[in-house]
């Protein structure tokens, strides 16, 4: 990879939106207000599964100050969304799946007023039989929640020959992992602000991962045209993925459109649990098998997905989990089926690492019991197995060549290396400490034969700016500071010199959705293709200005610098004055629309061709007495491709592992009959500052291969993926007790550490 193509301009600034948020000053949708704006409410089931046998709404109707009740029946276009299968009723007609299911929705003058409404309308159900678990559902007597059926969707990967290559097999492993639902846990809830205006358009301030295909969806429910819906989708409190699916935006919109007065609603924490996106659960049986040279030679994996009671983007997650679950290894002989099944439970989506989570922390507890029994060090083993340079993808589609695998884990080997373990202290010898590796690889992007579309857009505007335009959102990921360093380092400017717009669907292009790791790779290949035609229309208009020769001019802080032998000597004019002696008809705009690179021979859809590599090594103390589990240090070695801004990806995976320590060791939002058992968070637990490890350090590996032209990958999510696996063996190191599910709870370690005794 050539030097020019390497962002050079790493140090440490103010993030754009930094200040106003941690001084309080920024407004976030949920904050915002408008005259003679109402207040929103949506009634949601109280049952997992039943038929709705009547509605009564006529007494909240009655309730002084309550301005609109909208159901089913107001519904003027398609009642139904999802990002795959609009199969979510926006409003139940005559039957709930989950809890979570709307039912009616009312505008009032306070909140009040409209949740007393909420109170006094009367559903009246015939419950029905509830599937609580994936098990059931696949019974042959069980109920059908949708027409086709309780499978959403079943995927399968075959190569070789699995049963004749576990005859060749001296070892081999089988084992059924489980993993657990996870919150999001975002600080704001679902909300905002849907604003119908004079002209009979509609304004939707809510935060959204794709503000595109929320206009999309919004236009076939209301069933009028999409360019007449603007939807503003940042800044948000957070996401992970949990807001990319509707929301309450339809909601908002039916009121809106009816009273023709803005409508406002923020759920509350409960609503948020009961009605929102989670992670899926998991169960995952792998049985691999390794010859007498330490070579895994067979890999069957079946997977059974619970994704609640509606799609959204469940076939996708089942997809990447089946395409990571060979992982980083070549092995010649693999069997994966896996299902997504609908149940009566909350409804499971995207989630930050969409299944490679759950798959990977399978894959290494089974490449750790391998190497157990082999009598072989695991990193070793590991290293013995990983694909080569360039070897093909986990699912045999050419992928770009890259030797992250091995990069991240021989950095991480010399970190364990150089760790002094914990020992017992005599005074405390009920205390047993541990370390364990693990390692990753993360696709990017949505994956072949999918809509991926990217684009940009610049434009030196009539005040003298540097306006860059992507259809991308900020959800906390750090997205505007990644474009403020590109276009400093792309052109050469200081930060007063460019305006970043984001996140309006009225004023950007298509960029695609802010999701799958995708959005900071998409700026950087936005920018290196506008880039040559912006800086010489810039330039050639500054040289019909000044008159100086195009040769000698160069675009620097502030304005157009005159270069003498190679290098900027003297400030000639600045941007504002440029744009003020501009002919007017003249304009300079740069726009490109492309897609994201998707490997040349892939035969199985959503297999990817970008890759990022990351291992972890975890330290823990485990109390063999209460079975609390300490992370005392967390490390990321981390291969993906040139750092745009190094405190934003430090940032990314440093928050990515601690939100994974949650999931490895606390976090379980657990569901008994179809119902949350914990609606808030003084029950469902999330890490706080005490959690915390004393060391968490971030190792990044920025070098490419040769011919690598595909620049930075996004690490939104591979820093969530490997460290539950990481402490699964950390704590078999402290104890001698393999897990096989999360949370590891500390009733769970004692009831492990009490059978193994």
């Amino acid at each position: 990879m050539s030097k020019d193509m390497i962002p050079s301009n790493k140090e440490r600034r103010i993030r754009p939106d930094g200040l106003g948020k941690v001084t309080g000053n920024m407004k976030y949708l949920t904050d915002l207000s408008f005259p003679n704006m109402l207040y929103g409410k949506v009634l949601r089931s109280t049952e997992p599964h039943a038929e709705i046998l009547s509605i009564s709404i006529e007494e909240a109707e009655k309730i002084e100050g309550v301005r609109a009740v909208v159901t089913y029946k107001d519904i003027p276009g398609l009642n139904g969304f999802g990002l795959i299968f609009p199969d979510q009723p926006v409003f139940c007609k005559d039957r709930v799946r989950y809890v979570g299911d709307a039912i009616v929705a009312i505008a009032a003058d306070t909140e009040e007023k409209a949740e007393q409404a909420l109170q006094v309308i009367k559903v009246e159900y015939r419950k029905l039989p509830v599937i609580d678990s994936p098990e059931f559902a696949l019974r042959h007597d069980a109920p059908l929640l949708h027409e086709q059926g309780n499978i959403l969707h079943h995927a399968t990967y075959q190569k070789g020959d699995v049963e004749r290559g576990f005859q060749d097999c001296c070892v081999i492993v089988e084992e059924t992992y489980e993993l657990p639902r996870q919150m999001h846990a975002y600080m704001e809830t679902e909300g905002g602000v849907i604003v119908p205006e004079t002209n009979g358009n509609l304004t939707v301030y809510v935060g959204t991962q794709h503000g595109f295909k929320d206009r999309f969806q919004l236009s076939r429910i209301l069933n009028i045209p999409e360019e007449n819906i603007r939807v503003v989708s940042s800044p948000m409190g957070g996401s992970f993925g949990g807001k990319d699916e509707l929301n309450i935006q339809p909601y908002g919109a039916l009121l809106a459109l009816k009273t023709k007065c803005p409508i406002k609603i923020h759920q509350s924490r409960s609503e948020s649990v009961k009605s929102g996106l989670k992670r899926h659960p998991m169960k995952i049986t792998m049985k691999t098998g390794v010859n007498e040279k330490g070579e895994i030679v067979s890999h069957k994996v079946k997977i059974i997905a619970d994704t609640g009671a509606y799609a959204t983007l469940g076939p996708a997650v089942l997809d990447f989990a089946i395409e990571h679950a060979p992982g980083p290894y070549i092995i010649p002989n693999i069997d994966i089926e896996g299902y997504s099944v609908f149940t009566n439970n909350g409804v499971a989506g995207e989630f930050r690492g969409f299944g490679g989570n759950q798959i990977t922390f399978a894959l290494e507890g089974q490449i750790d019991r391998l190497a157990e029994k082999l009598k072989m060090d695991a990193t070793q083993f590991r290293l013995k197995n990983l694909r080569k340079t360039n070897d093909l993808g986990p699912l045999g589609q050419k992928i770009v060549p890259t030797n992250g695998a091995f990069d991240v884990l021989n950095n991480i080997s010399k970190i364990h290396l150089l760790k002094n373990q914990g020992e017992n202290d005599s005074s405390q010898d009920w205390k047993v400490y541990g370390k364990g590796i693990a390692i990753t690889m993360h696709g990017g992007g949505l994956g072949v034969d999918r809509l991926d579309p990217a684009g940009g857009r610049l434009f030196f505007t009539r005040n003298g700016k540097i306006e860059s335009a992507f259809g991308f959102e900020e959800c906390g990921q750090g997205l505007l500071g990644v474009i403020e360093t590109l276009l400093i380092d792309e052109f050469n400017c200081s930060v007063q010199d460019i305006n970043i717009i984001i996140g309006d669907t009225d004023l950007v292009p298509i960029s695609g959705s802010s999701t799958a790791s995708r959005a900071t790779s998409m700026v950087w290949h936005s920018l290196k293709r506008m880039e040559a035609s912006f800086k010489n229309q810039i330039l050639e208009l500054a040289q019909k200005v000044t008159r100086i020769p195009i040769n000698n001019l160069n675009m620097g802080p502030n304005g157009i610098w005159l270069k003498v032998n190679g290098r900027e000597e003297k400030l000639i004019i600045s941007y504002k004055e440029l744009a003020r002696k501009a002919p007017q008809e003249q304009e300079i705009l740069v726009q490109t629309s492309f897609d994201f690179p998707t490997s040349p021979d892939a035969k199985v859809g959503g297999s990817h061709f970008l890759y990022s590599f990351a291992a972890v090594l975890a330290q823990v103390e485990v109390d063999l007495i209460t079975g609390k589990v300490k992370v005392t240090d967390l490390d990321h070695a981390v291969a993906a491709g040139p750092v745009v801004n190094v405190v934003g990806y430090k940032g990314q995976i440093e928050g990515g592992g601690i939100m994974a320590l949650g999931y490895s060791l606390m976090e379980n939002s657990l569901m008994e009959n179809g119902v949350y058992i914990s609606d808030n968070f003084d029950t469902y637990l999330i890490p706080i500052i005490c959690d915390i490890p004393s060391n968490v350090n971030v190792v990044p590996i920025e070098n490419l291969e040769e011919g690598d032209s595909f620049g930075p990958r996004g690490v939104g999510e591979i820093g969530t993926v490997a460290v539950a696996p990481a402490i699964a063996r950390a704590i078999y190191d402290a104890t001698g007790c393999w897990i096989n599910k999360l949370p590891i709870s500390p009733e769970y370690l004692l009831q492990l550490i009490k059978s193994r005794r």
